[in-house]
């Protein structure tokens, strides 16, 4: 049967307006209303030519209820920065995601969640101390970060949104947690929004995301646990200039800017010094980052994949089962099925192990 919530997500997802998608797929505004309302359902040629202007497969819209994502349940770290369209349509990337997750769980035993529950913790910088003692990995810096969160039993999907104003964003589903990149970020970029979000998983589970100060603590939460004060207290105990910090920020993976935030909080660098940092990243600096770090991908996603194409399943297999476009599968995998239908490398021997 006709999911007229399927046809509103495939449509917020292509960031149509109702009007646009009318004129395109050749229906009447009154008709699509219906439709999109659950009064009328489609039938076949109308249905084909809804299809064909959003470019998802017909069958896509047939298939079973899909789990939304509420927008007071999500975190963005720019939301006043995005439009509503451009918030929507990340939403419906996340609730595309839940149905690839929700397909690779039912073939693969992935982590578990491993994340405290600090709600109840008021100070961001202690609980980045307890996660880290937690985990027992003590001060020393992060090595690949993504790899990291998904042993942990984080679910990290990509996002492949052409916009400065979508970062990142993160929630619980059925005690799991996800965090969503943006690519269009760079490396360093995405592993401070990647510690942003986990801060967010871990401190405002039941508070929401958008509660008064949620974006600042969870800044504060990124910015400790990735910079842990003692190792930058030892590695940094005096600052000269600003080619320092950026020799300096490789140890911790982290942008220019952010190393000379944490040190101007941490009272190692003066206000003037701060800004005159800032200034001189945002006039040599504004285009990139200086001396850039390759991006992280999804271990997790290499390894699947690998084992999937073992077993003869293919990225149009994937694509074809659960009804989606294969761009879209693609955007949320890192762009590791785009290249080839041949199998990725894998870095050593899988640990994640098929469903029998």
């Amino acid at each position: 049967m006709f999911n007229p919530i399927r046809l509103e997500l495939a449509r917020k997802r292509r960031r149509m307006t109702a009007r646009i998608l009318s004129a395109r797929a050749e229906v009447a505004p009154v008709t699509l209303s219906r439709i999109t309302n659950g009064k009328q359902s489609p039938d076949e040629r109308t249905l084909i030519r809804l299809a064909a202007a959003l470019s998802y497969p017909k069958e896509f819209f047939c298939r079973e209820e899909i789990d939304g994502i509420d927008v007071d349940a999500a975190s963005f770290r720019s939301l006043k920065a995005m439009t509503a369209t451009e918030r929507d349509a990340a939403l419906a990337a996340g609730s595309l995601a839940f149905e690839l997750s929700d397909w690779v769980n039912d073939r693969f035993n992935l982590p578990p969640a491993d994340l405290l529950d600090l709600s109840h913790e008021r100070d961001p910088a202690a609980a980045a101390r307890i996660i880290r003692q937690h985990w027992a990995i003590g001060e020393k810096p992060m090595g690949h970060f993504i790899k990291f969160l998904e042993a942990k039993g984080v679910r990290v999907f990509s996002l492949a949104e052409n916009t400065k104003n979508v970062d990142a964003f993160s929630c619980w589903r059925n005690d799991e947690p996800f965090i969503f990149l943006n690519t269009f970020k760079t490396a360093e970029r995405s592993r401070y929004d990647a510690a942003h979000e986990l801060g967010h998983l871990i401190l405002h589970r039941h508070g929401g995301p958008n509660q008064r100060n949620a974006e600042q603590e969870a800044n504060s939460f990124a910015s400790s646990f990735l910079m842990p004060r003692a190792d930058v207290l030892s590695s940094i105990p005096r600052v000269h200039s600003l080619d320092q910090i950026i020799k300096a920020k490789k140890r911790w993976g982290v942008s220019a800017a952010a190393l000379a935030y944490r040190l101007n909080k941490m009272a190692l660098v003066s206000e003037w010094q701060y800004r005159s940092f800032v200034i001189q990243l945002n006039r040599n600096h504004s285009a990139s980052e200086p001396d850039g770090m390759p991006a992280e991908q999804s271990h997790v996603w290499k390894t699947v994949l690998t084992e999937l194409w073992k077993e003869g399943v293919s990225r149009n297999k994937i694509a074809s089962e659960l009804n989606l476009p294969l761009e879209e599968i693609d955007n949320l995998v890192f762009g590791l099925t785009s290249s080839t239908d041949a199998p990725p490398r894998s870095e050593g021997k899988p640990k994640l192990r098929m469903v029998e």
